[in-house]
């Protein structure tokens, strides 16, 4: 290690304290008003049931029918016309699979992948989330032909864990979290290494406090980053355990409240337990997205910024012949969604069996319709690989 490569242990000390202040000095990036944080203001004042409303609203329950996305307690009739509706303007994958094959001839299909509730379902038990093993051989046979990418609000090595696939690119904590196969396939010569931590973003927080950026190496701030999260990760652990159901995860780069086993009529409780913690960290944020209250640092990094992280890593920056598929169940993947929306190029999958507001262009009701329709994208292209050979 060179003289100008280390940090003093006094420094190391100062910016030890210093990561419980403001991240950033300016908010996290909105996705079209669709993901909601949770500012200083919000935190102080009385918008709980505001926030309860909405985890409500992002947090259908069994199958009590379609929620209206008007809010408004719908009728049987117009339960059926609204979700007629929704799936006239999102509709199947499944259905339209010869329609989305016939958009991809002459491109490079990329496919991106979120984990919970798409390719495993929603259990009671985060830590139970386990994929199928057909499910797996699915995602096996997809990355043997098309480069394939899962995106998840995991911390990296849990996903990894679930997954147990080698030759895929993996994102974890909503992104922050990236690594490659160290034998990658299906890159352009102009393709990068795959490994990053949006972490590094931590840097303006040391020069906030005062201290140089040259001394401290990415990695270091990745350190400060997770040390953060991890002092909320218990304090949130703390507040919370008195909630009968309540599941809190370390996911490294951010904390993720799980709700899906708290009764309802606690929710309320919850949701001041977790503002009353956030009250500390003056500058991490709060999301949420199905049954989850998630708390992340105001890194300009979403699953959107990890897909375009990717494709520039895989080579496909610029490229017009390249059609990038992303699959997802929750409020982050929109981001990702709109990324591919606003770029005019591929397409999301929402997987819902309710009507959401969302910028996917198709949608599958659950995990066994992204099998399904994964298996079809596999047999589709044997057969297509077979014509042209024949040619």
């Amino acid at each position: 290690m060179t003289k100008q490569n280390v940090v003093p242990v006094d420094v190391v000390a100062a910016i030890a304290v210093a990561s419980s202040y403001p991240l950033f000095p300016y908010p996290p990036p909105r996705a079209g008003g669709r993901k909601k944080y949770l500012s200083q203001l919000e935190l102080r004042g009385g918008r709980i049931s505001a926030w309860v409303d909405s985890m409500k609203a992002s947090s259908p329950t069994h199958d009590k029918g379609v929620v209206a996305l008007s809010g408004a307690p719908p009728s049987v009739d117009a339960c059926l016309d609204e979700q007629s509706a929704w799936v006239m303007r999102h509709p199947s994958a499944l259905t339209k699979f010869e329609h989305i094959m016939s958009a991809s001839k002459g491109k490079q299909i990329v496919m991106f992948l979120d984990y919970d509730g798409t390719l495993s379902p929603i259990v009671d038990d985060p830590d139970s989330a386990f994929m199928s093993d057909a499910m797996r051989a699915a995602v096996r046979d997809v990355a043997r032909y098309f480069p394939t990418a899962i995106v998840s609000g995991r911390c990296l090595d849990k996903v990894i864990n679930f997954v147990r696939l080698a030759n895929l690119y993996y994102a974890g904590s909503h992104g922050m979290d990236i690594k490659g196969p160290k034998k990658p396939r299906h890159t352009k010569a102009r393709a990068k290494p795959v490994v990053f931590q949006a972490a590094s973003e931590f840097l303006p927080m040391i020069q906030a406090v005062g201290f140089s950026s040259c001394l401290l190496a990415p990695n270091f701030c990745c350190y400060l980053l997770a040390k953060t999260l991890l002092q909320a990760y218990k304090a949130l652990s703390e507040r919370t355990k008195s909630t009968a159901g309540v599941k809190v995860e370390d996911n490294k780069f951010c904390v993720s409240v799980h709700f899906r086993c708290v009764d309802e009529k606690s929710w309320s409780l919850l949701f001041e337990q977790v503002r009353s913690v956030l009250k500390e960290y003056p500058k991490l944020w709060l999301t949420q997205g199905r049954k989850v209250l998630e708390i992340r640092p105001t890194i300009n990094w979403d699953k959107g910024k990890a897909l375009e992280f990717l494709l520039e890593s895989l080579g496909f920056a610029d490229c017009k012949n390249v059609m990038p598929v992303y699959i997802g169940d929750d409020r982050t993947d929109e981001d990702a969604f709109k990324v591919l929306r606003d770029r005019g190029q591929g397409f999301g999958i929402l997987v819902s069996r309710f009507p959401k507001e969302t910028n996917a262009t198709y949608s599958l009701k659950e995990p066994s319709e992204v099998k399904d329709f994964l298996v079809r994208l596999v047999e589709w292209n044997r057969l297509s690989m077979k014509a042209r050979s024949k040619v």
